[in-house]
């Protein structure tokens, strides 16, 4: 069985390539844990990988209305209005409640944790570059909402959320750590590196959703991935890419 999981960016010579790491063993989340603010990390575990049937709708478990985009994820600013949100590909009203669900490997659980901290480096990055260009603020708040897509997931499927307890900038796994370092030391240094650093992470990210979808047959995550993967080529647009 194939062991993949969160991607490191690495760019030499200009060339984009994607470094696959060995996941950490993903651990059972308990079912009545408080909702974590997307600003954590801590290692994802074996959960069972199967969907405790609770049916919860996007936004639902964490006090927003089933099927409404824009809400805004727990612990965040709100989010910008709707018309905003879309255009950068931001919105939340991925409802859930009806999709069903399925069982996933070892391999697509430890994919699935591993985009939560993918959604943050992301964040992290383009608010730190939020004082260069207004995009970079706009997507960052659509990153938290896809952080909490990701994370109704982990719910449902019992598994850790490894974004908790997250400090802004710093990351549980090393190789995202030194990503996120070079890129932040990269885009610092201008505007047009802050873009270049972003479509790098865009790049990234459509490459993970791609292959995290590959052999996938939950329809719930599918449907998540889906969207992800439209809001991130809406991102890697914006940024001219």
């Amino acid at each position: 069985m194939r062991t993949r999981t969160r991607f490191a960016i690495a760019a030499a010579g200009g060339v984009l390539a994607t470094a696959l790491v060995a996941a950490p063993a993903l651990a059972s989340a308990r079912a009545d844990a408080p909702a974590p603010t997307p600003t954590t990390t801590r290692q994802a575990g074996p959960g069972t990988g199967v969907c405790d049937g609770t049916g919860i709708a996007a936004g639902g478990a964490r006090g927003a209305r089933a099927g409404v985009g824009n809400a805004a994820a727990p612990g965040n600013a709100a989010a910008p209005g709707a018309g905003a949100a879309h255009r950068y590909g931001g919105g939340t009203g991925i409802g859930l409640a009806g999709t069903a669900s399925g069982t996933l490997t070892a391999e697509q659980q430890a994919d699935l944790a591993g985009m939560a901290e993918e959604e943050l480096l992301a964040h992290d990055l383009y608010t730190a570059f939020a004082a260069d260009a207004t995009v970079f603020a706009r997507i960052a708040d659509a990153e938290t909402r896809h952080l909490t897509e990701i994370r109704l997931l982990l719910d449902r499927y019992g598994l850790t959320d490894p974004s908790a307890d997250h400090v802004t900038g710093t990351f549980s796994d090393p190789t995202i750590q030194a990503t996120y370092d070079r890129l932040l030391a990269e885009g610092s240094a201008s505007t047009d590196a802050a873009y270049a650093a972003a479509r790098t992470v865009e790049q990234a990210d459509l490459q993970l959703l791609g292959s995290a979808a590959d052999g996938l047959d939950a329809p719930d995550v599918q449907l998540v991935y889906s969207h992800l993967t439209a809001a991130t080529q809406q991102h890697l647009a914006a940024f001219g890419g």
